[in-house]
């Protein structure tokens, strides 16, 4: 089922796209050199409990998970592509960290996700891969205008991807966002434009680019969560959570 908000649903929703947007830039910040990535999960956990917040994810068990998540936010380390397990591993210089965080405020829920290169030191290959990523969100962001259908977003996704040189796997992609934190319709990273369900008034969805640099094959890894390239090729994965208003998109996780 599809639920299309009303306009007062969708500022309800605002406070939900504020705060997971804070919890990205604070993590994003904390992730320097030498941080372990269960500090991260702890400070996304702390920020949770003083908001009053609800983790979307530290009980979700869907049917490609192995048991609950366990944790409150997906940190995916280099050629983790996806759904990244935190667990003990302390952050090095130029590793490339995709965080991804959503959670449920005052019964609404928004999901954002980002990549950075830790502690700055990136490689033209990484920055390649990163902007290619953003510039598809910001693609399929623009092409989020209601009167349109869901396949023109994923046809301005991956007609930026293959113009970058970058492959486009399918078996996951951006999806509905309302009440709980995965819903239709899904929406593949690569597509038809004027196809698919129309973009109408009130549809909030999350648009989720992720790009491996020389793969589009993916495994899950040992701990029966982390989704890997199949070369071990770096990744990236980028998104925001967008409600379609009359007006055009309005995306409701913007940071900075």
């Amino acid at each position: 089922m599809i639920d299309l908000r009303t306009p007062g649903e969708v500022d309800a929703m605002r406070p939900a796209g504020r705060f997971v947007a804070s919890v990205l830039e604070a993590t994003r910040e904390a992730a320097t050199p030498g941080t372990n990535l269960l500090e991260l999960d702890a400070l996304a956990h702390r920020m949770i409990t003083a908001a009053r917040a609800e983790s979307c994810y530290i009980d979700y068990h869907p049917s490609f998970g192995a048991m609950p998540f366990g944790k409150v936010i997906c940190t995916s380390v280099n050629d983790a592509v996806l759904h990244g397990l935190p667990f003990d591993y302390r952050l090095q210089k130029g590793d490339l960290l995709s965080l991804d965080f959503a959670a449920k405020v005052d019964g609404w829920v928004a999901d954002s996700a980002l990549s950075i290169v830790v502690g700055g030191d990136e490689t033209a290959e990484d920055r390649a891969l990163i902007d290619a990523c953003e510039q598809a969100l910001a693609a399929g962001i623009a092409a989020a205008q209601p009167g349109g259908r869901i396949g023109d977003i994923s046809a301005a996704i991956g007609d930026v991807a293959r113009a970058a040189g970058y492959a486009v796997n399918l078996q996951f992609g951006g999806h509905g966002v309302g009440t709980e934190m995965h819903g239709d319709p899904h929406i593949a990273n690569d597509g038809r434009a004027g196809r698919g369900f129309p973009l109408r008034p009130g549809l909030v969805i999350a648009i989720e680019p992720w790009l491996m640099q020389s793969t589009d094959e993916i495994y899950t890894d040992a701990d029966g969560w982390t989704i890997k390239s199949a070369d071990g090729s770096r990744a990236a994965h980028v998104e925001h959570t967008v409600a379609i208003t009359p007006e055009g998109p309005l995306v409701l996780t913007a940071r900075g």
